[in-house]
């Protein structure tokens, strides 16, 4: 997960969102838990994608953060138990993330979220990585 984390800083930083910014914390704890709910309920690598903000004014003003696993199976939010080691990844996405979903991609399915952000000054740029 530390090389997700890595490539989506880079370029949330190359895209003009620097790291103190709240809206890329955010983003990364949302990156953290997808790529790990993918990784591990799959056992296999996941595919990263994200789609920053562009700048005419009218432009969306909303990160999109997609990551692609193999596994055809939908996701499952849980509601964790006060102690439960585990069980809260998709009950974070929703609750930090402005808008979240799934849909199938090839033989599996890519989970999505959207964080709204207030800069609107972030070229618009899409990367594709892999962790």
């Amino acid at each position: 997960m530390g090389r997700a984390r890595r490539w989506a800083r880079s370029r949330l930083a190359g895209s003009g969102i620097e790291a103190d910014e709240p809206v890329a914390e955010t983003l990364i704890l949302l990156i953290s838990e997808l790529v790990t709910n993918a990784v591990v309920h799959t056992g296999c690598p996941a595919v990263l994608r994200m789609l920053l903000p562009g700048v005419p004014e009218d432009a969306p003003r909303t990160v999109r953060v997609e990551v692609a696993d193999t596994s055809a199976r939908p996701p499952k939010q849980r509601h964790a138990d006060g102690d439960d080691t585990n069980g809260r990844g998709l009950e974070l996405v929703s609750g930090l993330a402005d808008r979240w979903g799934w849909q199938p991609e090839g033989a599996g399915k890519s989970i999505w979220c959207e964080v709204d952000r207030c800069d609107p000054d972030a070229p618009a740029v899409a990367f594709d990585g892999v962790s």
